[in-house]
C-alpha cells in the first residue's frame, strides 16, 4: 500500500514529501532499533492487552528518496456497541534526526485521508501529552481539531501524564478536500 500520490496533497496542497508504505521483512532491524529507542517511553507492554490480540496497524513513512523516517500505527477504538460507532485512534513516530521538518504533519494525514477512504468510520483521533506543543501543532496543521484533556491518563517515564485528544471526522476531510 502506498499512499502519497499526487491526487492525496497535504493541506498545503504541494505535492507531499512523505509517503506510508507496508512494512517488510527487511524492515525488522530498523524497526527493532526504533522499538529500543527513546520512541519506546511507555515501559513494559501489558500482558492483558497483548493475550486479548487487540489488532493495531503499522505503515512506514518513507520521504520522497523512499528514506524511512518513521511509522504511523492505527488501532480501532469503540463508542457505543454498534459498527457504526466505531473510530481509528492513530499514532506517529518520526526519527529525531527528522522531526520539525513537517514529516509527522503530511504522514498523519495522508493515513487519515487513507483511512477515511478504505474504511466506513467517521472519526479518526489521536492523543498526545499536553506538554507535546511540537505534536499539538502538527495535529492542527493535518486538520485535526482539539477536542480537551484526558487528566492522568498515560502511565510513562516514571509518572501520569494527561493527554490532549484531537480528532478528524469524515465529513471534515470531505470539505477540505483531498
Amino acid at each position: 500500500m502506498a499512499t502519497g500520490s499526487e491526487s492525496e496533497t497535504t493541506t498545503s496542497r504541494r505535492r507531499p514529501r512523505v509517503a506510508l508504505r507496508e512494512v517488510t521483512p527487511n524492515d525488522a532491524a530498523l524497526l527493532e532499533t526504533w522499538q529500543s529507542s527513546e520512541f519506546d517511553e511507555l515501559g513494559p507492554r501489558d500482558e492483558e492487552l497483548l493475550a486479548a490480540r487487540v489488532p493495531s496497524f503499522r505503515l512506514l513513512v518513507v520521504r520522497n528518496d523512499d528514506e524511512p523516517v518513521g511509522y504511523v500505527t492505527w488501532r480501532r477504538v469503540r463508542y457505543g456497541p454498534n459498527r457504526e460507532s466505531r473510530a481509528w485512534n492513530i499514532g506517529v513516530s518520526i526519527i529525531p534526526s527528522a522531526r520539525g521538518q513537517g514529516y509527522g504533519t503530511e504522514a498523519q494525514r495522508l493515513l487519515a485521508v487513507h483511512l477515511f477512504a478504505t474504511t466506513d468510520v467517521n472519526r479518526v483521533e489521536a492523543a498526545t501529552d499536553v506538554a507535546n506543543l511540537a505534536k499539538q501543532r502538527a495535529l492542527e496543521k493535518a486538520g485535526f481539531m482539539r477536542e480537551g484533556i484526558l487528566r492522568g491518563a498515560q502511565f510513562r517515564a516514571g509518572s501520569w501524564h494527561d493527554l490532549v485528544y484531537f480528532s478528524l471526522l469524515r465529513k471534515e476531510t470531505l470539505r477540505r478536500g483531498p
